[in-house]
């Protein structure tokens, strides 16, 4: 249930998108490649696709990027997810009438409910706020 290779990278750019959203700054994809290490074109095709799904507002040109286009309180982990997957979804063949199939079924439709409020009742600025978290420096106790 972890997240995969596009979403994992676009909510890693949102971070950065989120912590400079209070000041307007622009970030540029090149920066964001470059501070994570993340393939610039692939993280290309993330921002574009947050883009036209209203999340990101971006600006041509050589001092141009990226912004978020609404507060990181108001943008969820869940919609930014729905936006980078869609709702794909694998059919399964065969007869799932099976009690085995239907007692997995009841299991993964909890799971997937459970993760999937986590998720909604996750934002932006709550990652943002452990991730600030992480960077302090751990305290120097001297003897």
């Amino acid at each position: 249930m972890a997240f995969s290779a596009k979403t994992e990278y676009g909510l890693v750019a949102l971070i950065d998108l989120a912590a400079a959203f209070s000041s307007g700054e622009l970030v540029q994809v090149g920066e964001v490649s470059r501070r994570h290490g993340l393939p610039e074109r692939y993280l290309e095709q993330m921002l574009t696709a947050l883009r036209k799904g209203g999340y990101l507002n971006s600006i041509r040109g050589p001092r141009g990027g990226f912004q978020l286009s609404r507060p990181p309180e108001q943008i969820t982990i869940a919609e930014v997810e729905e936006c980078l997957e869609g709702e794909a979804r694998s059919e399964r063949q065969g007869d799932r009438q099976d009690a085995e199939f239907r007692v997995l079924q009841g299991l993964a439709k909890r799971a997937e409910q459970a993760r999937a409020a986590v998720l909604q009742s996750t934002t932006l600025a709550q990652l943002l706020l452990e991730r600030d978290s992480l960077q302090q420096p751990a305290p120097m106790f001297y003897i």
